[in-house]
């Protein structure tokens, strides 16, 4: 069985944008590395990183 790394949700990590527009996060409206047709949480990457942060630490 390979190891599939996902997101909290389990959907795995979305696509990244090949330019503009990008989507915005859902914590801190700052512009992400996803698409904007992407459906679904997004977060920047300050965000992603503090959410890892404090999924890691709520043990």
């Amino acid at each position: 069985m390979s190891e599939d790394h996902r997101t909290i949700s389990g959907s795995g990590k979305p696509p990244q944008a090949d330019g503009q527009p990008y989507a915005e996060c859902v914590l801190c409206r700052k512009p992400t590395e996803y698409p904007e047709s992407y459906k679904g949480i997004t977060l920047c990457p300050v965000c992603e990183w503090q959410e890892a942060q404090r999924t890691a630490c709520s043990g």
